[in-house]
């Protein structure tokens, strides 16, 4: 081949000017940038050189032609009129890539089939000896693209992606490709700080690809020298000892940079799970003299005592895709600005993240930002000086400064205890730092503040363990926050299609950083959900799998509670009177639990000496839940747990019972029922249902919770009917009277 061979260099999108800085420097000539790709030409010794060293680049193609093509004939003729036997033995096997279209050539495989062709034929030999095709490790790679009417006929020198460096066999969940790792080290300005000495702490490292491609770039380590297998090994064309003079000085360099004192590289990881992956990665790398690995949260990480020590902290926060995810992630990234304010003065910082608006969170302002694309997801990369003019909180100050504040330092050590005034839950201790609030979520903090101080006493006073202590009292706000010992269990509801969805974020986000400090709780016990419009049984349906439960204590009895895994809890919190008033009527009698979740108003029964009780539900999951909390409480006997569907149920059922109880949903079309439920339709004919098993004296309570519920006109001419809506409402509910509507039925 000659010493001016074209190349295109791909890239993953937005490393374009960064890929050509580097191609540059390793020596492509006359190099421009094209859509994911930039352009050059270049000896087969700079080829080489781009293959073994470039850390940015995809693949290193080498042009073999270029043609204008009209059709599918044209193509298959430009690419028969290269001569193959410079490249390929007739008895060899190749694998062809083809992108583009136009020219009639809409279908890639089709266009891949034509170049395979074309090839094969100039090959084939007298004796029917042809190549052959291995998509996996062929001999020769060959790609085309179409674009506009020229085809770019070319040979993959790469074979591989050359983001693919060997080190990394394990991965978690959302790892980011080495090329992208390297580009994001690379403008975060880690080579600078590596030539100067610099540290480098990870505080989210997963499995070590940060970590890795630092090291490889401060030892001076080739990204793909361990690399055996190119797309040139079994090219015809290729040099062998110009590659292997270029191979034996990336190794010669390596063991010199390995040779010098490491620098201070660590990572950090919250999950135990990816430590060992991360340490059999590095140790792959070869790198574990450099770098080290430990468990811990975001706020463990600290650099080393010697108080001289520089250098920059990168981090990929993950970026929330889970229901919920929207205040963990907000209290990481809150975490980790404090950590940077409190442990990195004077450290630079780079955070690579696909949710932007939490980036604005960490208190600490970006002097820059560059635009990224992880596969299709767009990022940005923020880079942060840490210097008391950058941050958002206000200047850091020392003991000394604070200790020469006395006005200030009384307010911070008087305003946590007013927060807690009447407060049950166990205070979390201030932070020396908090975030500023912004002037809503400041406004919000105040309603919050004030709702708990009244609510608290009562709660206090009544023993009542987990209460509302806000309900979208603010429309912006539009949330539910219930206090469940010292955790709160969040829900947001959908926002009207009318608000602006970066609005309706923005106000979630200052909410989300209010409530810990406005209710003294530790960030991580916040948990959120997000409560739409549901159909069918969808808000019974599991959502996560932690299987955390809490126990909980109301009227006397234990109840367990699961704040993660569904969309409600486990206990329906405004339904807490309504249980109160069956514990005290129920001494004696048997009580019918109908469509009874996790059975808590069965268990209040059993507690007020039921003589027994009868729990029906549909769902084995729940039904399981309601045995743990009738055996939580002593009461396994005389009580039964029925599965089934309701309506059937009950027509099937031969019982009498003293003390009914019904809750329905307001809709219902789950596969183990027959047809579906809907609470206004079919309310008449379950209370008939049930009537017919209600004892002489006896008491049905029947509520639901469908706002636009209408009770039938024509009960009431058959039974004694009174609504009892407002009595089954506590304080907590009182302004959100329609949470719920009960009614007592008798008969005549």
């Amino acid at each position: 081949m000659s010493d001016d061979n074209e190349l295109f260099l791909t890239c993953p999108k937005g490393l374009e000017g960064l890929l050509l800085e580097e191609a540059k420097a390793l020596g492509l000539e006359q190099a421009r940038e094209h859509t994911s790709a930039i352009r050059g030409v270049a000896s087969m010794e700079t080829a080489y050189r781009l293959c073994l060293w470039s850390r940015l680049a995809n693949r290193v193609l080498l042009v073999l032609a270029r043609f204008p093509v009209r059709d599918a004939q044209t193509l298959y003729q430009g690419v028969l009129h290269v001569d193959w036997f410079e490249h390929l033995e007739p008895s060899g096997s190749l694998a062809v890539e083809f992108s583009g279209h136009g020219s009639g050539i809409d279908n890639t495989h089709f266009g891949a089939l034509k170049v395979k062709d074309a090839i094969v034929d100039k090959l084939r030999q007298a004796d029917g000896t042809r190549p052959s095709v291995d998509k996996l490790n062929p001999d020769l790679r060959v790609h085309l693209r179409l674009d506009r009417g020229e085809a770019v006929l070319s040979l993959d020198l790469s074979g591989h992606s050359l983001h693919q460096r060997g080190y990394r066999l394990q991965q978690g969940a959302a790892p980011l490709k080495e090329n992208l790792a390297a580009a994001v080290l690379i403008r975060a300005g880690w080579p600078r700080i590596a030539a100067e000495g610099g540290a480098l702490a990870d505080p989210m490292c997963g499995v070590g690809t940060f970590l890795v491609e630092a090291a490889m770039i401060a030892a001076d380590i080739a990204p793909n020298l361990t690399r055996e297998q190119w797309g040139f090994s079994n090219w015809l064309g290729h040099v062998p000892a110009t590659w292997n003079r270029l191979r034996v000085e990336a190794e010669e360099r390596a063991a010199a940079g390995l040779a010098k004192p490491p620098l201070w590289i660590r990572g950090y990881e919250a999950d135990p799970r990816l430590i060992q992956p991360a340490r059999n990665n590095i140790d792959r790398a070869g790198l574990s003299d450099w770098i080290k690995v430990y468990q811990g949260e975001v706020a463990t990480f600290e650099p080393r005592p010697d108080q001289n020590q520089k250098g920059l902290v990168i981090s990929n926060p993950p970026y929330g895709e889970r229901l919920g995810d929207e205040a963990s992630l907000l209290y990481l990234y809150q975490n980790l600005g404090e950590r940077l304010r409190q442990a990195c003065m004077g450290w630079e910082a780079a955070v690579f993240t696909g949710a932007p608006d939490l980036g604005k969170r960490m208190g600490i302002r970006s002097h820059k930002q560059y635009a990224f694309w992880n596969g299709a997801l767009p990022c940005k990369l923020l880079l942060i000086k840490v210097q008391p003019e950058q941050f958002v909180t206000g200047e850091r100050r020392t003991p000394e400064q604070r200790e020469r504040e006395p006005e200030q330092n009384e307010q911070q050590v008087e305003e946590p205890k007013l927060n807690r005034n009447g407060n049950p839950i166990r205070p979390a201790p201030a932070p020396v730092e908090q975030a500023r609030l912004s002037e809503g979520g400041q406004m919000f903090a105040n309603r919050l503040q004030k709702n708990l101080k009244q609510l608290g006493k009562w709660a206090r006073r009544e023993g009542v363990d987990c209460y509302r202590v806000y309900d979208a009292d603010m429309p912006e706000y539009a949330l539910a926050i219930d206090l469940y010992h010292d955790w709160v269990h969040v829900q947001e509801y959908a926002a009207p299609r009318s608000i602006d969805p970066e609005k309706a974020q923005a106000r979630l986000f200052d909410a989300l950083a209010a409530i810990p400090l406005a209710l003294g709780v530790d960030k991580s016990r916040v948990v959120i959900k997000r409560r739409e419009r549901q159909s069918g049984t969808r808000q019974y349906e599991r959502q996560a799998a932690q299987g955390q439960f809490m126990e909980v204590k109301e009227g006397g009895i234990k109840l367990l509670v699961n704040l993660t895994d569904y969309l409600d809890t486990g206990l329906f919190l405004d339904h807490r009177p309504l249980r109160l008033r069956i514990q005290k009527e129920a001494a004696g009698k048997r009580f019918l639990n109908l469509f009874c979740y996790t059975a808590t108003a069965s268990v209040h029964a059993a507690k007020g000496g039921a003589r027994s009780t009868t729990s029906v539900d549909l769902s084995k999951t729940y039904l399981d839940w309601a045995r743990r909390n009738l055996s939580l409480n002593g009461f396994s006997d005389k009580n039964r747990l029925e599965q089934g569907d309701v309506m059937s149920w009950l027509a099937d059922d031969r019982g009498e019972y003293e003390l009914i109880f019904i809750d329905p949903p307001t809709f219902s079309n789950s596969k183990r029922m027959e047809g579906v439920f809907d609470v206004q339709r079919d309310h008449v004919q379950l209370l008939d249902l049930a009537m017919a098993r209600l004892a002489p004296g006896g008491v049905l309570y029947f509520s639901n919770n469908f706002r636009k519920f209408l009770l039938d006109e024509q009960l009431p001419a058959r039974y004694q009917v009174e609504e009892i809506s407002a009595a089954t409402l506590d304080p907590d509910f009182a302004r959100n009277a329609k949470i719920h509507r009960a009614w007592k039925l008798m008969a005549k």
